[in-house]
């Protein structure tokens, strides 16, 4: 299959399934709270991972490891203004790492990802 022309919805899709069932369900419920969070954020592959942009600029991104799940917010301002929240999960400049057992509260990616929405648009 010709991944480059393959819808980024379908790609996504089958990057999920391909998962192990804690990491698979944990990264759809993400996928899902970030899509609710900015319903005008449309899927693609950020940087290669799966995730979503919004006017052509990466909103969200996040993956599996072999340990670990990630959350790309794309902003490690938006990591900054949440680092108190954030207490507890492994963290590095521009990636939050988390387990299927200890997800990220969907409030607080709500909150994320609403803050990098907010730099996307003062940035156009």
């Amino acid at each position: 299959m010709d991944h480059g022309r393959q819808d980024p919805t379908e790609r996504i899709d089958a990057i999920l399934a391909a998962l192990p069932t804690g990491q698979r369900v944990a990264l759809q419920t993400l996928r899902e709270i970030i899509a609710a969070a900015v319903p005008d954020a449309i899927e693609a592959m950020p940087y290669g991972v799966p995730g979503f942009t919004l006017d052509g600029r990466p909103l969200a991104g996040y993956a599996a490891s072999r340990k670990h799940c990630s959350y790309f917010p794309m902003s490690p301002g938006a990591i900054d203004a949440h680092r108190e929240a954030l207490a507890g999960y492994s963290l590095s400049k521009g990636t939050i790492r988390f387990s299927p057992e200890q997800p990220l509260a969907p409030e607080l990616v709500t909150s994320i990802v609403r803050y990098r929405k907010a730099q996307i648009e003062r940035a156009d």
